[in-house]
C-alpha cells in the first residue's frame, strides 16, 4: 500500500474519530497527518524508522507488534499519543487543523493504530515501509530492538 492511501485512511479514521473534526476536510488532515510524520504537505518525506521508533521508546513494542502482526490491533490511549510524539509535534498539528491539542489527541490514538497496521496489510510490510526503515537489515534491527534482541 502506498503513502497516500495510509494517509488517506488515517484521515479518514481521523474525522470519524471521537475528536470533534467537525468542518475538517479530509485533504487538511492528510497534509497535517504527513507532517506530523515527518512529511511535507503530500506525504513525500514521511519517516516511518522514526514513527516505529518512537512507538517502541513510549514502551509499546506489544502494541506495535499487534498493529504490524495479523491479529486485531491494541488500542493505544491519549497519554500514548503524547509519548510517542513531542509537544511541540502535537500542537503543530492541532494548530494546523485549527483544534485543541486534546481532540487531536483523541484523532490520533485512534488512527494510528490503522494506519500502521495499513502499512503492513496480512502482516507483511508494505514496500514504502520496508524502504523507510533502511530495507530488511533496518526492518531486523527495529524487530530486535523491540523485542529487546539488540
Amino acid at each position: 500500500m502506498d503513502i497516500a492511501k495510509i494517509l488517506e485512511i488515517g484521515a479518514q479514521l481521523f474525522s470519524q474519530s471521537q475528536a470533534n473534526t467537525n468542518g475538517l476536510s479530509q485533504g487538511s488532515i492528510v497534509s497535517a497527518l504527513s507532517r506530523l510524520l515527518g512529511g511535507d504537505e503530500n506525504g513525500q518525506g514521511i519517516n516511518f524508522e522514526q514513527l516505529l521508533s518512537s512507538i517502541d521508546g513510549a514502551g509499546l513494542a506489544n502494541v506495535l507488534q499487534s498493529w504490524l502482526g495479523n491479529g486485531e490491533n491494541h488500542a493505544i490511549s491519549v497519554d500514548d499519543i503524547t509519548n510517542i510524539f513531542s509537544g511541540s509535534q502535537l500542537s503543530d498539528f492541532a494548530n494546523e487543523l485549527n483544534i485543541p491539542e486534546q481532540e487531536a489527541k483523541t484523532g490520533l490514538s485512534e488512527a494510528l493504530p490503522s494506519m500502521v497496521d495499513n502499512a503492513s496489510p496480512a502482516g507483511e510490510i508494505a514496500g514504502e515501509l520496508l524502504n523507510a526503515v533502511g530495507g530488511v537489515s533496518g526492518l531486523f534491527n527495529i524487530a530486535a530492538s523491540l523485542f529487546g534482541k539488540k
